[in-house]
C-alpha cells in the first residue's frame, strides 16, 4: 500500500461500508435498550444498570484477547472466517434482546444477560478487526485520518438511521435492516485493499501499556468517552421527562447524527489547519458550551434541545475523525505498525466499553437513589436527571481538554 494521502473513493466505500452496520446496532444497544427493558418489561433501574455493567465489564475484559486474535487473523488471512459467524451471532443476539421469549422478571433478565454476553463479543470481535485492518492500511497523518473518516462517516450514516427506524417502522423492520447491512458490508469488505500478511507472532497483551505516548493518550479518551457516554444513556429520559417530547424522540436522534455526518468533511479541513490534538480540543470546547446551555432547558424547549442536538452532533464529528488516527500515528511512532494494530485497538475499546459500562452501572442507579424513575417529574427528581445529563458530561468534558492540552498541545 502505498504512502500516498488520498485514498480512492471506491476504496474508501469498500472498507467503510462495515462501520454503518456497526454503528447501527450501537445505537439501539446503548440508547435504546435500557428504556426498552425499563418501559416495556419493568426491569428497576438499579437491576437494569447491574446486568448492563457486569455485561459491558465483561466484554471490556475480553477486548484486549480479541485484540490479539486480530492480530493473528489479519496476520494469516485464512483465519478471516471469523468475520461471517461473528455477523450471524450478531445479527441473531440483537433480535433476542429486543424480542425476549421469556416474560417473568428473573428469566428476562437472565435471558438478557447471556445475549447480551454473546452479542457484545460479536460486535467486538468484528469491531476490533475493522479499526485495526484500517490502521494497517498505512500511511501517515492525512491519509489514516482519511481512512477513519471513511469509516466514521458511514458510521454516522448507521447512527442516524438507526435513530430513526425504531421509533417509525418498529424494532422488527430495525433488526432486519441489521442483517442486511452487515451482510452487505462484509461482502464489501472481502474486496476492500487488503492489509499485508505478516507471519510474526501477535504482540503480548502488555505491549501496548509499554508505549507511554499510548497510556497518555487512553487517559484523554477515557475522560472524554465517559463525558459522552453518560447523556447517551440519559439521552431519552432527558427528552421524555425534562422536555416532556417523547413523540421528538427521532427528530432529536436524527438531528444530531445529521449534524455529525454534515460536520464530519469541515473537520477534516480544520484538522488540516490545525491539527489532531487541537481540532479535537475545539470539538471538546463545544460540546462543553452546548451542555451547559442544555442545564437550562424546560418542559416544551423543542427548538432549544434541537439546537443543543446540532451542536453537540457537530462536537461529535472531532470525537469521530480525530482520536482514532491520532491513536495510529502513536502505533506507527513506537515501531509496531503492520504487526501489533490489535493489540493497541483491542485495549481502546476495552476503555470504550469501560466507558459505556460506567455511563450505565453509575449514572442510572445513582438516579434511582437521588428519587428519580422513569415517568417522575417532581423537581427534584428532573433536577438529579439535568445534573446528570448536562452537568456531568461537561465537568468530565474539561478534565479531558485539561489531559490533551498537557500531553498533546503543549508538549514541545
Amino acid at each position: 500500500m502505498t504512502d500516498k494521502a488520498e485514498l480512492p473513493p471506491l476504496d474508501g466505500l469498500r472498507y467503510g461500508a462495515l462501520g454503518l452496520a456497526l454503528a447501527f446496532v450501537a445505537l439501539p444497544l446503548y440508547v435504546h435498550l435500557p428504556q426498552h427493558y425499563a418501559t416495556q418489561f419493568g426491569v428497576p433501574l438499579a437491576s437494569l444498570g447491574a446486568l448492563l455493567l457486569a455485561a459491558r465489564a465483561l466484554d471490556a475484559v475480553a477486548d484486549p484477547w480479541i485484540g490479539r486474535l486480530s492480530d493473528r487473523a489479519l496476520g494469516r488471512r485464512g483465519l478471516l472466517w471469523q468475520l461471517p459467524l461473528a455477523g450471524v451471532l450478531l445479527a441473531a443476539g440483537f433480535a433476542g434482546l429486543f424480542f425476549p421469549l421469556p416474560r417473568t422478571p428473573g428469566a428476562l433478565l437472565a435471558w438478557a444477560g447471556v445475549l447480551l454476553v454473546l452479542t457484545y463479543l460479536a460486535y467486538s470481535l468484528l469491531t476490533v478487526l475493522h479499526q485495526a485492518w484500517g490502521a494497517r492500511l498505512g500511511g501517515g497523518v492525512a491519509r489514516q485520518t482519511r481512512v477513519v473518516a471513511w469509516r466514521e462517516g458511514f458510521a454516522l450514516v448507521g447512527v442516524v438511521t438507526a435513530s430513526v427506524l425504531p421509533s417509525t417502522l418498529g424494532l422488527g423492520a430495525t433488526a432486519v435492516a441489521l442483517a442486511v447491512t452487515l451482510a452487505l458490508g462484509l461482502v464489501l469488505l472481502a474486496f476492500a485493499p487488503q492489509p499485508g500478511v505478516s507471519q510474526a507472532e501477535p504482540a503480548p497483551l502488555a505491549l501496548a501499556w509499554r508505549v507511554p505516548e499510548f497510556r497518555r493518550l487512553l487517559a484523554v479518551y477515557l475522560l472524554n468517552g465517559i463525558a459522552a457516554a453518560v447523556p447517551a444513556t440519559l439521552l431519552l429520559f432527558f427528552i421524555d421527562d425534562r422536555l416532556r417530547l417523547p413523540q421528538a424522540q427521532g427528530l432529536f436522534l436524527a438531528s444530531y447524527f445529521a449534524a455529525a455526518v454534515v460536520s464530519l468533511p469541515l473537520w477534516l479541513r480544520v484538522i488540516a489547519r490545525l491539527g489532531q490534538p487541537r481540532s479535537w480540543g475545539l470539538g471538546m470546547g463545544l460540546a462543553i458550551a452546548t451542555f451547559a446551555w442544555a442545564a437550562v432547558l424546560g418542559e416544551g424547549d423543542r427548538n432549544g434541545f434541537l439546537a443543543v442536538c446540532i451542536a453537540s452532533g457537530a462536537a461529535l464529528g472531532a470525537d469521530l475523525a480525530v482520536p482514532g488516527a491520532l491513536l495510529t500515528g502513536v502505533i506507527q511512532r513506537a515501531g509496531h505498525a503492520g504487526q501489533a494494530e490489535g493489540a493497541f485497538f483491542g485495549w481502546w475499546n476495552a476503555a470504550t466499553k469501560l466507558n459505556l459500562a460506567l455511563a450505565a452501572g453509575l449514572a442510572l442507579p445513582l438516579l434511582q437513589l437521588l428519587g428519580y424513575a422513569p415517568g417522575q417529574r417532581d423537581a427534584q427528581a428532573l433536577q438529579a436527571l439535568t445534573l446528570a445529563y448536562c452537568l456531568l458530561p461537561c465537568a468530565l468534558k474539561l478534565a479531558a481538554a485539561a489531559l490533551l492540552y498537557r500531553h498533546f498541545i503543549a508538549k514541545p
